[in-house]
């Protein structure tokens, strides 16, 4: 065949993939496009359906591993169990701090620019959260202990085999009534947990109101040896 003066025609780099009306669309537009459909996907599923955080203390072993200094397990938390009812008890929630519970230093932000995208979307594991269990709602008497060391919830004793150790419930006795639209929480972890008893001289009282709650923790989805989905117990079954 013959070739024009000059040697081989080499192919010129395609620039555009497809077509704009009767407009050749750059490959460049087309790839920040599908970036920016992609983000906003995220963004949906983050604000309605899952969103990742990581378990930055060991107020929740040994349901959830928080090791500051080694491994802190990466949960996921969903959000369609909330969209028509509030927590109850017994689920392990993610809220956000109701004020003051958290301190300085406590959480890490993400530390540069692709992290905080990510964050953004709900790729990234959130800090300046918390993660504990609901044990009383609205209008519960929560009281410690009965004489066995166990929670009474409206004057029901509840047996709870998630508890780290279950002597260490009864170090700080109370008894409070939890206002409606709140709730009172416990970390697992009871020798080793500054959840809602912590805070009972606090404005707050110690309560988190339902509308701080993010999510209920479905899944741990890292270090893969800790890889679990996360059941509610049956201890407060027998409450009314």
């Amino acid at each position: 065949a013959a070739r024009p003066p000059g040697g081989p025609v080499r192919p010129r780099l395609r620039t555009t993939v497809g077509r704009w009306g009767d407009r050749a669309v750059p490959l460049w537009f087309e790839i920040a496009t599908l970036l920016l459909v992609a983000l906003l996907l995220s963004l949906v599923v983050k604000s309605l359906f899952l969103q990742t955080f990581y378990v930055p203390s060991e107020s929740m072993e040994p349901t959830l591993t928080g090791n500051p200094n080694g491994a802190q397990d990466r949960i996921v938390v969903q959000k369609v169990s909330y969209w028509g009812r509030a927590p109850r008890r017994g689920e392990v929630v993610v809220f956000e701090d109701p004020g003051g519970w958290l301190g300085r230093g406590q959480f890490d932000d993400p530390s540069n620019a692709a992290q905080k995208l990510l964050s953004t979307a709900g790729l990234f594991p959130s800090g300046g959260h918390l993660v504990k269990r609901v044990i009383g709602v609205g209008g519960d008497t929560v009281k410690c202990c009965d004489t066995q060391g166990r929670i009474e919830v409206n004057g029901v004793a509840i047996a709870e085999p998630y508890v780290k150790d279950s002597a260490a419930t009864s170090r700080q006795p109370f008894d409070v009534t939890v206002p409606d639209g709140y709730l009172w929480v416990m970390g697992d972890n009871r020798a080793n947990s500054a959840d809602s008893r912590a805070h009972m001289d606090d404005p707050g009282g110690g309560y988190v109101p339902d509308d701080r709650v993010v999510g209920k923790v479905a899944f741990v989805v890292w270090p893969w040896k800790d890889r679990a989905v996360l059941h509610d117990p049956e201890a407060f079954a027998s409450v009314d």
